[in-house]
């Protein structure tokens, strides 16, 4: 069975409103309709869900989807349905009956995609049924899962192997955001995909302006991003449950209205944060990381971080919340250097017998700690994490790019002296005890061993500890010195350190950045948005109106406001006005079903807008975005 792909453009269009897919997501449906497994590697927002949504409704034939994510499969069902789309999800929350009858719509042929957990596929007897309704591909998606060398390992993803040996000739198509060239080969060998096709996107968000920031007062330097965003949703993602319920205070007395969500919470308040943040009816939460995860909110303007992440990975997923619309977006992480032994211990603390699993998580944990002190730009260091080049010189959407900071007065001096503190330590201990030593702490380790007697021992006294350990990182980017990747990571001189020493080397450090977030200037001007279109201006005024009009109707209709019109199809039709069916069909996002079921209520407001704009003067419009 073959397709053009003008037919494919054709079901796209008419379904969901797009007018051509991207490269990526062509090859990935040819793939499916080809039968042949695959291995999709796309950064969240990229369009992965496509893939797998088009091919049943060219072939007629069912696909399941494997997902941990409940929340998010109801936003996706509800979605799709909105589109004319027969689909269903079965999990946990639903009751027999309701389970019940989606199995009964599956075996008449009425669905053609169905969102199932890991653990309905673990049941007795699951199998066996969809053994007997024959589905054609299966997707599994937030495949990372499958392999303790990704995160969030959960074992019975690797039940989902067993499907091969069930079903020889079923497709199997692996779906992920975050998968370094090490994850994504043990998940083709835990899913044993046979020579699969592999299309790895690029990793990189360009609508995203990654910062770093040295902790200070949390409240002081949240509540200013927060209000640069008012109106607009946000994320501020805490360790603890201790950590939100307080910052959420604080923030609150600040005049920022927000909740903290936290898995300790009575089910039925989670169920109403949830539900609040996704209508629209909050915009702010402060949370665990368990937050976030299900809910397809696309205009989701700053995810802020309160302390280090578990990894590169995590933060990849969590950050992955802001900007899914394609639109600018920042995302804040706030750290200090107590982060890193403090995530280790609750790692160790929470370690079952599995120790590989533990050392795999450390490992990645120190991964997380170095980006967060890398002196490269953010892009480039995660597109990099992940195997990828980045071509741009300067990403203009990064705090290191964006720094100003001059070279530091004296700061040749400063290097020799933490490379000869090194030597005297003889490589023997961690980048904290070695600021310790440097500003002349005489804790009890540092005096039973000694080093209070050492030549530079408080040689850096006048600075703060997250200064000097600035200034040691720069070192470690700059090759002088190097961090080993042990159980115990130790700071050691390398090669070049060593000469730079015998030879006293001039050493260029730079002004540690300084615990302010100022505003993200230039990620709105790199030019596109997440999908590659360029970014256009739009009436802010209209804007606003239509939003309102959209709250009203999924209101009404009790779903996601998003799920009725993402703000990237809101801000174009702000921008053009259309006026007839016709005119509205031609807006990105707009598709036949949608144009039917909202088109009308969409027009009375866009003619309304037009008219007010032929008497308003051009200098009392609202300005372009």
């Amino acid at each position: 069975m073959s397709f053009s792909l003008e037919s494919i453009t054709a079901v796209v269009r008419e379904r969901w409103g797009f007018p051509a897919l991207r490269p990526f997501q062509e090859r990935a449906i040819e793939v499916a309709l080809r039968q042949r497994d695959a291995l999709l590697v796309l950064a969240t927002g990229g369009g992965k869900s496509l893939c797998y949504q088009v091919p049943p409704l060219l072939t007629g034939r069912l696909t399941v989807v494997i997902s941990p994510l409940k929340a998010l499969m109801n936003d996706q069902v509800a979605a799709l349905e909105l589109l004319g789309y027969p689909a269903a999800a079965i999990h946990s929350d639903h009751s027999f009956e309701e389970s019940g009858e989606v199995r009964r719509r599956v075996e008449r042929g009425e669905l053609k995609l169905l969102y199932i957990t890991p653990e309905r596929l673990a049941l007795d007897g699951f199998q066996q049924w969809l053994e007997r309704v024959r589905p054609s591909v299966i997707a599994v998606d937030e495949a990372h899962c499958i392999s303790q060398w990704g995160h969030d390992f959960r074992p019975e993803y690797r039940r989902i192997g067993e499907l091969r040996e069930r079903w020889p000739s079923i497709a199997i198509h692996a779906y992920t955001a975050t998968a370094t060239p090490r994850v994504r080969a043990d998940i083709i060998q835990q899913l044993r995909l046979r020579e699969p096709e592999q299309l790895i996107g690029s990793f990189d968000r360009p609508n995203l302006t990654y910062r770093v920031v040295p902790r200070g007062d949390l409240a002081a330097q949240i509540a200013p991003v927060l209000r640069r965003h008012a109106g607009q949703a946000g994320i501020v993602y805490c360790l603890s449950r201790r950590d939100t319920e307080s910052l959420a205070e604080k923030l609150q007395s600040r005049g920022i209205d927000c909740q903290a969500y936290h898995a300790g919470l009575p089910a039925e308040r989670r169920a109403r944060i949830e539900t609040a943040f996704r209508e629209e009816r909050l915009d702010v939460v402060v949370a665990t990381v368990a937050f976030g995860m299900g809910i397809d909110r696309s205009d989701v303007r700053c995810v802020l971080h309160a302390s280090l992440p578990e990894s590169i990975e995590h933060y990849m997923q969590e950050t992955g919340r802001a900007g899914r619309d394609g639109m600018p977006a920042e995302c804040v992480l706030f750290y200090s250097a107590g982060d890193y032994m403090r995530r280790r211990y609750l790692l160790e603390r929470g370690a079952e017998a599995e120790e590989a699993n533990l050392r795999a998580r450390l490992h990645l944990l120190g991964k997380m700690r170095d980006f967060c002190a890398t002196q490269i730009c953010r892009h480039l260091a995660l597109s990099a994490y992940f195997g990828q080049a980045y071509e741009r010189e300067n990403c203009s959407a990064c705090d290191v790019c964006l720094d100003t900071s001059k070279p530091l007065e004296g700061g040749s001096e400063l290097g020799q002296t933490i490379l000869r503190t090194v030597l005297e330590l003889r490589s023997n201990f961690g980048a904290a005890y070695l600021a310790d030593v440097l500003r002349g702490s005489k804790r009890q380790a540092i005096v039973e061993r000694r080093h209070e007697l050492i030549s530079s021992h408080g040689a850096l006294a006048r600075y703060e500890k997250p200064v000097v350990g600035d200034l040691i990182q720069q070192l470690i980017e700059q090759k002088l010195l190097e961090r080993t990747d042990d159980e115990y990571p130790v700071v050691r001189l390398t090669r070049e350190g060593i000469a730079a020493l015998q030879e006293d080397a001039p050493i260029v450090l730079r002004e540690p950045r300084l615990a302010r977030v100022d505003p993200p200037a230039p990620a709105r001007g790199r030019g596109s948005r997440a999908d590659g279109l360029p970014e256009t201006e739009y009436d802010g005024g209209a804007f606003e109106s239509l939003r309102q009009l959209r709250l009203e109707i999924a209101r009404e209709m009790g779903v996601p406001a998003y799920i009725v019109f993402e703000d990237s199809t809101l801000k174009e039709m702000a921008r053009q006005l259309p006026q007839s069916a016709q005119e509205l069909l031609e807006v990105r996002g707009v598709g036949t079903k949608k144009l039917e079921r909202f088109g009308p209520r969409f027009l009375v407001r866009l003619r309304s807008l037009a008219r007010d704009e032929s008497t308003t003067p051009p200098d009392a419009q609202s300005p372009g975005a």
